[in-house]
C-alpha cells in the first residue's frame, strides 16, 4: 500500500526538551544542596517520558497522571508533584522548571525535522503532528516557518483523546482525509504510537536521544517505508 499521509508524534520524535544547564543551575534538593549532573538527568526524563509511572503518586496524583494530557490542569498538578519528588525543594524553582516545559520555544528540534517535514509535504503527502500533550506546540513549528508543511495538528487536551487509544489515530486520519492503511506513524513510544496499528496505520519507531545523537533517524524512517 502506498503512503500517502504521515502523522509524527511530538516529543522524542521531531522535537526533544533538552537539559539546559543554565535551568537547573540554582535548583537545589530537599537538603538545600544544588542536583548532581546525574539527579538532573534523570529529573529531564522523568519530565518528558512518554508512558509509565515516574514516581510514587497517590490516588488523587495517579488520577491526575493518568489523564494529564486530556487536561491543562491536571497536567500541571502533577508535574510539580512530579519535580517535588524529584528533589526540586523550592515551589518557586518547580514552577519555573514547570513553565519552561511547557514553552514550545525551550524545545529542540531534531536536525532532520525541517527536512522530513517539507520532504513529505513537497511530495505530495498529507503532514500531521499527532501529540499526547496538555499545552499548545504549534508556536515550535510557526516560529521556523514549518507550519507550511503540517496540514492538521491533532493535540490530545484538544481531541479529548490520548494514545494509544484508537479514537485520537481515528480523529488524525480523518482530518487528512486519507484511509488508515495509507498513513505512517512516526514516534518514540511502541506502547503510544504505536496504537496506530489497531486502526490499520503503518508505524516506524525513532529512538528519543538527545538530538546531537540521533542526526537522521527521521530521514531514514521514512526511506524505509519509501516515503522520501
Amino acid at each position: 500500500m502506498t503512503i500517502r499521509a504521515v502523522l509524527f508524534d511530538f516529543s522524542g520524535t521531531v522535537f526533544r526538551l533538552e537539559q539546559d544547564e543554565s535551568w537547573l543551575t540554582e535548583v537545589t534538593d530537599h537538603g538545600g544542596e544544588r542536583l548532581d549532573l546525574e539527579a538532573q538527568t534523570e529529573l529531564m526524563r522523568r519530565m518528558t517520558a512518554p508512558v509509565g509511572q515516574v514516581v510514587d503518586l497517590d490516588d488523587e496524583h495517579l488520577h491526575a497522571w493518568e489523564n494529564r494530557d486530556r487536561d491543562p490542569g491536571l497536567h500541571r498538578k502533577v508535574y510539580l508533584e512530579v519535580l517535588k519528588q524529584s528533589g526540586v525543594r523550592e515551589r518557586t524553582q518547580a514552577e519555573q522548571l514547570y513553565q519552561r516545559l511547557i514553552t514550545p520555544s525551550q524545545w529542540t528540534p531534531y536536525p532532520d525535522t525541517e527536512a522530513v517535514l517539507k520532504g513529505a509535504s513537497g511530495k505530495g503527502l498529507k503532514v500531521g503532528i499527532l501529540s499526547n500533550i496538555a499545552f499548545d506546540i504549534r508556536p515550535a513549528f510557526t516560529q521556523r516557518g514549518w507550519d507550511a508543511y503540517v496540514d492538521e495538528f491533532v493535540l490530545s487536551f484538544e481531541a479529548g483523546a490520548i494514545k494509544p487509544e484508537p479514537e485520537i489515530f481515528r480523529i488524525a486520519v480523518e482530518r487528512l482525509g486519507v484511509p488508515a492503511a495509507e498513513t505512517l506513524m512516526v514516534g518514540d513510544s511502541e506502547e503510544a504510537d504505536g496504537g496506530a496499528r489497531a486502526l490499520g496505520c503503518e508505524f516506524a519507531l525513532v529512538d528519543p536521544l538527545p538530538t546531537t545523537a540521533r542526526p537522521d533517524a527521521l530521514l531514514s524512517a521514512l526511506r524505509a517505508h519509501s516515503v522520501l
